[in-house]
Formats: structure tokens, sequence, C-alpha cells
């Protein structure tokens, strides 16, 4: 049966710009959000109750991290949105989840979109979007459901020695990007030992019936890695460029640590594209080279039995006239010749090589 598939730009139509609309497949997901309030000395966590909670964090001058889940509670977004002065058009990204990797710059705060990719349990690739918000004093995070990659940004944070709790809001966002970036290389691994496995079975001749549709769906899935990480490099060159007063000089090189890593991604993607394409070619010679040896026994039998077909024929026609016809060794004789004819048939095939 055919998976139908969904249009989620229908949720646009006849929509004004700016609109927020919501495409992810999560309509009935809670709102959560957990705040980080931090400086060297002190660092709060917290789980809010409402949106209105973490309208205070913003006159603070301690650094805060303010992580929203839930993309389907459009109002509450609208709210954050009205009271740190984002645009219209940047909280209508937010909400779609088919949104591009991307950077928005602006004069008060920076917007990037980025994606996060993990596999489930079942092996299957799970792409899930993250929107940022860098302000002077916070970062702002939108997930559409709860849980993402962050543990570690956690831990380190609620070190009282960490780096992170001595640097801004910048070195958090450069932290969280690349918490997300680092856990490309977990999917790139796996992706690849996917890949080394279908090699192994199409060198050992081992075709399965559902080997193609495996090959397909890897095939999709280093498709849909690639159109998530490639955007990022344009990200981070942008950063690193761009002289924002947001970004302190000195994180400037953390980005370009991101940037060496995701180039070396890039890659990697690049070489497994290669690879499927490779797969895909030696399961259809290896496919055509079975059909071969089928064909090639076939012929053999073919080819071993049109003389003896012939002989039977001659002989089970009905004239009176055919030497030997009512000899009584007859029969006998016509059998040792078509057994050697047959033998002699084997021998010449395995002589040359085709047996």
């Amino acid at each position: 049966m055919t998976k139908k598939r969904t249009n989620k730009y229908k949720k646009h139509i006849k929509q004004s710009p700016g609109s927020i609309v919501y495409t992810g497949e999560n309509p009935t997901e809670k709102l959560f959000i957990n705040a980080f309030d931090y400086g060297p000395n002190f660092i709060n966590e917290l789980e809010l109750k409402s949106v209105e909670d973490a309208f205070n964090f913003k006159q603070t001058e301690s650094v805060s991290w303010i992580n929203i889940n839930g993309l389907n509670h459009i109002k509450d977004i609208e709210k954050v949105g009205k009271h740190y002065n984002l645009h219209p058009l940047i909280l209508a990204d937010i909400a779609n989840t088919s949104q591009r990797p991307k950077i928005d710059v602006y004069d008060d705060y920076i917007f990037v979109v980025l994606k996060m990719l993990y596999y489930d349990e079942n092996e299957n690739i799970k792409i899930e979007q993250i929107s940022l918000v860098l302000g002077a004093n916070y970062v702002l995070t939108f997930q559409e459901i709860e849980g993402d990659v962050f543990d570690n940004v956690r831990e380190r944070l609620r070190l009282e020695n960490g780096r992170i709790r001595t640097l801004g809001a910048d070195y958090l966002l450069y932290a969280l990007i690349d918490a997300i970036v680092d856990h490309y290389y977990i999917v790139s691994e796996t992706m690849g030992n996917k890949i080394e496995d279908l090699e192994d079975l199409l060198f050992n001749g081992e075709i399965k019936d559902d080997l193609s549709q495996q090959v397909l769906s890897l095939k999709k899935e280093v498709l849909k890695v690639r159109r998530s990480i490639f955007p990022i490099r344009e990200i981070i060159s942008r950063i690193e460029k761009n002289e924002h007063t947001l970004i302190n000089p000195n994180s400037i090189q953390y980005y370009g640590d991101i940037y060496d890593h995701v180039i070396q991604l890039s890659d990697s993607i690049d070489i497994y594209r290669e690879m499927i394409w490779s797969l895909m070619d030696m399961y259809m010679t290896t496919i055509s080279n079975k059909m071969n040896e089928v064909m090639k026994v076939l012929t053999i039998m073919a080819s071993i039995f049109i003389p003896l077909t012939f002989i039977a024929g001659i002989y089970g026609m009905n004239f009176d006239n055919i030497p030997e016809l009512h000899y009584k060794y007859s029969y006998y004789i016509l059998w040792v010749v078509m057994v050697l004819i047959f033998l002699g048939m084997i021998f010449y095939f395995k002589k040359k090589k085709w047996l």
C-alpha cells in the first residue's frame, strides 16, 4: 500500500505574510518551558509554568537560556515574540518546521534555524527543527517536542568552574550549535556503518528481497542529512564575517571550530552519497550476474537436449524404411548414442569452462 504524502505548504495558502502557522506533526504536544539563569558564581535552573514567567529574564544582568518546547502553541509563541521584539517573519519561521537552516541578523538579536538529527531505537532517522535567538544577555530556543541533544551543555552549566559560566550569551549560542553539530558525527557514523553492512552483503552475494528498499532508504537518509548540514557553512561564515555587537570577537575562533567540523561532515556525506550510488550499481550488477547464471544453465540444458530431441524425433516418425527399425537392439543402441552425446557435450562445456 502506497504511503499517503502530506503537503505542509497547503497550510500557508491564503495566509498573509508573517502569519504563524504550525506545520509540524505534533499538534497535541504540551507546552514545556525550562530556563537556566547563571553567572560565574551562581546558577538557577527553573521549570516555568507559563511564557509570562520568561519575560523577566530579558532585563537581568545575568545570562539566561530559555528553552520552549511545543511549537503548536502559537499564542504563547506570539507572546514571547512580542515581549522580546521578534519580527513576525521570525515567529512564522519558528512555527514552520520545514524551514531550511538559515541565519537572520537584526540590530537587537540574531536568529538561527538548525536541524537536530538522531536515530530512534529502530535506526530510523529523525529530524527536528530548532530555532535559536541570541540577544544581549539571553538565548531563546524553540523546539517542537521535549527532548534534545543539549544534555552535555546543561551538565557544563551546572559545573561551578565551567568556562561557559564565565562567558556571555554568544558563547552559549556557540555551545548549543556545537552540541547539534557534534551529534551529527553520531548520525554520520551510524550511516557509514549501515552502508558498509550493505556493501558486505553485496560482496558476499547475499541478495535479500528487501535489499533494494534498504539501499533506497539509505539514499533518502543521506539526502536528508545533506540538506541539514550543508547550509550550516553559510550560517557560521556569516557569524564570523558579521561584526555584530552581540558576538564577542574572542568568540569568533570557537565558531571557526564548528566550521571545520561542518566541512569534515560535508566531505563525509559526499563520500556516503557516492558510496550509495556505487551500492545501487553493485546491486544491479549482482542481480544481472545472477540472471546471467540462470540463463547460462538454461542455455546449456537446452543445448544438451536439442540433439537428443532431434534423434528422438527422427526415430519417432512413422516410416518403415528407417534403418534398424525392426532390429531387436535398436532401442538400446539409441539410448547408448544419446547418453554418449550427453556426456560428450558435458565434457566439451567443462573444457570450455562454461560449466
